[in-house]
């Protein structure tokens, strides 16, 4: 019986130590939870300037096409945008490597380059997309929605190389911003859900399952 078990034991080591040469296995939830409350930080301001500021509301702006928008509009959304982001890739390189060093894991190896690839080009693709819907067409309203499919797709072409969490992390965020072009007027609400929302959620999940345990029931 102790030699089934330690044949069991070793088989699961083997199978840890294979994982961990192919998977990016040190996100941290805590990185989500803390980017969702940007997410909705970022999104609480845009709807107090857009509310105070300008004499349409935001849905009035989600359903023209084209849009004519100044240049304030632009600049505070840009600023935004680049805070928000910045925070959470700040705070999240913070907890990430963090968790890295305490799991005794490298902080960058061809496993966390090939997720970061897959990642990016998503990514790059949708926000080179959404600017030329933004500048080429005028088009506001569809990009809070077209943002969140493209951030979706980008988790799920990354999550083969990462934890499974973030494959359902990325498709409910397709669902949203599929929902979120059907409903234009909804369509920050809806980015708030699920860049800040959904973050949280997933995020404290991840914690729970592979940080807030043992270290040797994680990654089950």
């Amino acid at each position: 019986m102790n030699q089934k078990t330690d044949h069991l034991q070793q088989l699961s080591e083997i199978k840890t130590m294979m994982e961990r040469s192919s998977r990016f296995l040190s996100l941290s939830g805590l990185s989500g939870v803390f980017a969702g409350f940007f997410a909705l930080a970022g999104a609480a301001a845009f709807y107090v300037y857009v509310n105070k500021q300008m004499a349409t509301g935001y849905r009035a702006i989600a359903h023209s096409l084209p849009v004519d928008l100044d240049l304030d509009f632009y600049t505070f959304c840009f600023a935004d945008a680049g805070i928000t982001l910045f925070l959470a890739l700040a705070v999240g390189s913070y907890f990430t490597t963090r968790k890295a060093r305490a799991d005794g894991q490298k902080i960058w190896d061809p496993a966390v380059l090939r997720f970061m690839i897959n990642l990016f080009i998503p990514l790059a693709t949708g926000g080179i997309f959404c600017l030329i819907l933004l500048f080429k067409f005028r088009w506001f309203g569809i990009i809070p929605p077209c943002t969140l499919i493209f951030y979706g797709l980008a988790l799920l072409n990354g999550s083969k190389y990462t934890l499974d969490e973030v494959r359902w992390l990325g498709i409910s965020e397709i669902i949203l911003g599929l929902i979120g072009c059907l409903y234009l007027g909804y369509g920050v609400t809806l980015w708030a859900i699920g860049f800040g929302i959904l973050h949280i959620i997933y995020g404290l999940i991840m914690y729970i399952r592979y940080e807030a345990v043992p270290k040797e029931k994680k990654y089950w």
